[in-house]
């Protein structure tokens, strides 16, 4: 009997501590607690999604992140999680996969990730996405409209009309750089269009 009070014991301890004590607002996410699991102590402003040289075309996101009076946000973690080359979630410790990743924002509010461009999910109509969460330090975690891409067939108007603008709008436009990678941006409002967010 001690010893599976012990062992139930250091199951919830590990378990609790892979999850940090911002809570989760903004109405039901499929996953919100995922953020924290394995998130690095140490986190960057210039970050990656996955590993180097993770197969598919090179992408950089990049943006800035705002407080609601227009101020750049230092200090904010912004979570994001996508699928591969081949538009699946590779196995990874949790059901994002294994393409996933955390930047926190520097004194100008920036962040930025090195990726690669997702694919769409095989023999579906959803556009290709990165989903992107955020961690406000001591206040609260929720996710935001996903980074779309506007030369996406797949991004119709029906689409489009979906969007809530959680975060500010999440639709990008994607261009390539002299060395044939991909570049796109998504600003962030802090709070913007999020329920109960105080």
């Amino acid at each position: 009997m001690l010893r599976f009070i012990v062992f139930t014991f250091f199951l919830l301890s590990n378990f609790e501590s892979a999850f940090a004590q911002e809570p989760v607002i903004g109405g039901p996410c499929q996953g919100c607690e995922l953020v924290f699991v394995d998130m690095p102590v140490q986190i960057k402003t210039n970050s990656r999604i996955g590993a180097e040289g993770e197969k598919g075309e090179p992408l950089v996101l990049s943006g800035t992140v705002y407080k609601t009076n227009g101020i750049p946000a230092d200090g904010i973690i912004v979570y994001a999680y996508q699928t591969d080359a081949s538009g699946k979630y590779p196995k990874g410790s949790t059901r994002h996969g294994k393409l996933r990743g955390w930047a926190r924002t520097d004194q100008k509010g920036r962040y930025s990730f090195k990726t690669i461009r997702p694919k769409a999910y095989p023999g579906r109509n959803i556009p290709q996405h990165i989903h992107l969460h955020i961690i406000e330090p001591d206040k609260a975690t929720y996710y935001i409209d996903d980074v779309t891409f506007d030369d996406d067939p797949l991004l119709t108007s029906e689409h489009r009309q979906k969007k809530s603008c959680r975060g500010g709008c999440g639709e990008s436009h994607p261009t390539r750089n002299s060395q044939g990678s991909w570049q796109v941006r998504r600003d962030i409002i802090l709070g913007e269009a999020i329920p109960r967010f105080k």
